[in-house]
């Protein structure tokens, strides 16, 4: 173990390690989402224009799948100790954290699976604007032991014991980056944005202190953790889901809307009526973070383009910016639009990581293109498939090939202006067309 994270585990082992009281919890609540490149965003950069913020969002999303691509299973089948890395997060949600509460901005993040901040005393942190949280001046705050519930629930490697019994928890990620410290639970509390200034509390949540995080690639000192909503144990919807009826939801707005998305939990997240299609949520051992959905075709125009993918050939995830098809699959797919569409593509100057430019005109008819999920049809419309470059006045199509045989990923952009539910307990993923920008939503 690290000596100085050692050092700064020494100052909790005064800490009583006891149970906390548990307070009645909602049925339902709904948190905003803010797009990094949002104006409400810490990252927001006035001086891009809206094709530069497009396409350093597309660097982000190849950055986040090479990762993943390079942790996947080995031949000997060892599972990796953290896959997709949580600094390229498109979206942030604040929190409140502790007794009295001290809020904090995180990343959220459907490929991770541990809520984290960075706590007091710190052996190295990376740099934030605001206090680093203090859990010994919290009332609610209770470090873990070894061998205690929490504890396990590090998996693969995750978790080790301190020198006094304590619960250590090491989180690695793919470029180096890491959060490693004391497994702790605490109360957090949530605005509920549909409610007014109604707050809503979850006592007893598990939760990572960390005192030795290295994440130097956060580009913002407001950022002060993270908040993982994947479908593993440790997420934030894992943990409250008896409270939430393990359903979560959001609707994602397009770049270009200067309004909050919504992340909704419980009741609020239940879609009913016309439109509503669903498709079952596959968790697969091997990597239980991540949802997967099958996607059997995609149709482009009245022509139908099958997969050829086994059961889980498509992970879902807001973080993902663009769509990715496997290969060989997306080479049959980008045949067939070409053919459509009926233009020349364009072979110079086009923006990496996008592959599929053609030039930009007026009132141009783009072929109806639809996901053929399992149960479910999602037509898409441009707004899903398609970024105007406008300083090379060209179209390029949000869906690229992946580096990673056998697997795609279904990114932010094509589930915007979607409600997207995750059923946990149903084991399915609902969606429906929606103006993610409407009161209602």
């Amino acid at each position: 173990m690290n000596p100085s994270l050692f050092f700064c585990l020494a100052a909790f082992s005064v800490y009583s390690l006891s149970s906390a009281e548990a307070d009645e919890s909602p049925s339902g609540f709904t948190v905003d989402l803010i797009h990094r490149d949002s104006p409400l965003s810490p990252f927001y950069n006035p001086s891009l224009t809206p094709s530069q913020r497009i396409i350093n969002a597309a660097l982000r999303s190849n950055s986040r799948l090479n990762r993943l691509s390079s942790h996947r299973l080995d031949q000997t089948n060892k599972l990796p100790q953290s896959i997709l890395v949580p600094d390229n997060g498109e979206y942030l949600m604040k929190f409140y954290i502790g007794t009295p509460p001290v809020e904090r901005l995180a990343i959220a993040d459907t490929g991770s699976d541990l809520i984290w901040v960075q706590c007091s005393p710190c052996a190295s942190c990376f740099p934030q604007d605001t206090p680093l949280f203090e859990p010994l001046k919290s009332s609610t705050f209770v470090g873990t032991t070894c061998g205690t519930q929490p504890c396990t629930l590090l998996q693969n490697g995750r978790g080790q014991c301190g020198n006094s019994g304590e619960c250590v928890y090491l989180y690695e990620y793919g470029d180096n980056s890491f959060s490693a410290g004391l497994l702790s639970t605490e109360t957090l509390t949530f605005d509920d944005s549909q409610g007014g200034a109604q707050t809503v509390s979850f006592p007893n949540t598990i939760f990572g202190c960390g005192l030795l995080n290295n994440f130097t690639v956060y580009s913002s000192t407001k950022l002060t953790g993270l908040v993982g909503l994947g479908a593993g144990p440790l997420s934030l919807v894992s943990q409250i889901g008896d409270q939430i009826g393990h359903k979560f939801s959001y609707c994602l707005l397009p770049f270009s809307s200067t309004s909050s998305s919504k992340l909704r939990f419980g009741n609020e997240a239940i879609i009913t009526g016309n439109g509503v299609v669903s498709t079952p949520m596959i968790i697969k051992p091997s990597l239980p973070t991540f949802y997967f959905l099958n996607l059997e075709a995609v149709t482009v125009a009245q022509k139908t383009v099958p997969t050829g993918g086994t059961e889980g050939n498509v992970i879902i995830d807001s973080g993902t910016v663009l769509t990715y098809l496997e290969p060989t699959f997306f080479s049959t797919f980008a045949a067939s639009l070409q053919e459509a569409l009926g233009v020349e593509l364009v072979q110079e100057d086009i923006p990496s990581p996008l592959n599929f430019c053609f030039p930009y005109r007026e009132n141009f008819a783009f072929p109806e293109i639809a996901f053929q999920f399992t149960g479910a049809t999602v037509p898409l419309k441009p707004i899903n498939l398609l970024i105007h470059i406008t300083d090379r006045n060209m179209l390029c199509l949000t869906i690229v090939p992946s580096t990673m045989t056998g697997i795609s990923i279904i990114g932010s952009f094509s589930q915007f202006n979607f409600h997207v539910v995750y059923d946990l307990e149903g084991k399915k993923v609902s969606f429906h067309p929606t103006d993610c920008s409407g009161s209602s939503i």
